[in-house]
């Protein structure tokens, strides 16, 4: 087997994964080249300053930490403020459509370094698959010298706890397939493998887009991500926001999942006639009755096909809100940033949001 032999600066999982330690990374995180002091980190966490020692001590050894200068106290002397070094990690996230493969470098910031996208043929096989992708991450792990690991993000459905996947809409050989195992295996790095559309919620909760949202990725399928009260909602076996599969005409074309009327056959099917309006308002349609059953706060657009025309499905969908609202306020709806990387960006944060305690949002 291959596998991606780099020398994993600042790589301690088990010793980084602490709640204490991640506290500490994500105020570096956030402080940015301004940098924060010792004695702010230890206000802010409610640790001991001599456990704020020791954590930023050990970050500053592992390369992850770094002097940023020194700041003017109100009274002795001078503090020495910290920074996170961005390059000191990186990790890879791996959008895995059903005709393409998109794959990010992302650095500890979660800012792009490097980029590649090449066709890729879901049904091609399992074998080829995962060769494929490993190719993909060896070229972009090589340019760096430290990589954390892989987060991989596809359709559904699947369990992301086993990263086992089930019955892909379309794709019904890989039920069963252990694909976090396999990649892992063949890489020899840490791999985690979610759906695309929790991916996605995890990029955007991490980028605080809202306490409670709702993601809708429009593009070879249909799918939500949901985020409520702050943390992604996979439910008990990833199966919370299989939103194209809701049935709304009981006599509609058969959908790749085997029902009628799935929202998802009906928008691509509008979507393949070249009828965008129509597509945007089945979509809207599913947008207000999830809105209904979970009063959330804002919707966000997202995929390759939202992405290609974003006027046409922002406002499709934002006259069904204003419609169903009844006399209320509608839930406001615009696109998802990261266009046409978002999954692939989010799929890097299944990677980088434990190492900063935001592991759910």
């Amino acid at each position: 087997m291959g596998g991606v032999n780099r020398t994993n600066v600042g790589a301690n999982l088990p010793a980084l994964r602490s709640h204490n330690t991640a506290l500490v990374l994500d105020l570096l995180r956030t402080a940015g080249g301004d940098g924060i002091s010792r004695l702010e980190l230890a206000e802010r966490t409610g640790l001991t300053p001599q456990a704020v020692s020791k954590i930023t001590g050990r970050l500053r050894e592992e390369g992850l930490a770094a002097e940023a200068g020194r700041r003017a106290s109100t009274g002795g002397k001078p503090r020495t403020v910290l920074r996170l070094v961005p390059g000191a990690g990186h990790a890879i996230g791996v959008h895995l459509d059903r005709d393409e493969l998109r794959a990010v470098l992302v650095d500890l910031d979660g800012a792009v370094v490097g980029e590649r996208c090449v066709p890729m043929d879901l049904g091609a096989g399992a074998r080829a698959v995962v060769e494929g992708v490993a190719r993909v991450v060896e070229g972009l792990a090589g340019a760096v010298a430290s990589v954390l690991g892989v987060g991989v993000a596809l359709p559904g459905p699947l369990d992301h706890v086993r990263g086992v996947l089930h019955r892909v809409t379309g794709f019904p050989e890989w039920d069963g397939f252990p694909l976090r195992d396999a990649l892992a295996e063949r890489l020899g790095l840490p791999v985690v493998v979610d759906k695309d559309t929790n991916a996605a919620a995890l990029g955007l909760a991490v980028a605080d887009a809202g306490a409670s949202f709702a993601y809708l990725h429009l593009g070879t399928g249909l799918g939500a991500g949901l985020v409520i009260g702050g943390v992604v909602h996979r439910g008990a076996r990833t199966g919370a926001g299989e939103f194209g599969h809701q049935v709304v005409q009981l006599d509609g074309p058969v959908c790749g999942c085997g029902d009628r009327g799935c929202i998802e056959a009906l928008c691509l099917g509008a979507v393949g006639r070249g009828d965008l309006a129509g597509a945007a308002r089945v979509l809207g349609v599913g947008a207000a009755n999830l809105g209904g059953l979970l009063d959330i706060d804002l919707v966000l657009l997202g995929g390759r096909t939202v992405t290609s025309a974003p006027e046409a499905f922002v406002g499709g969908v934002r006259a069904v809100l204003e419609e169903r609202a009844r006399g209320a306020e509608a839930v406001p709806v615009r696109v998802a940033p990261g266009g046409v990387r978002g999954v692939a960006e989010g799929a890097a944060q299944l990677l980088l949001a434990p190492l900063f305690g935001r592991a759910e949002g």
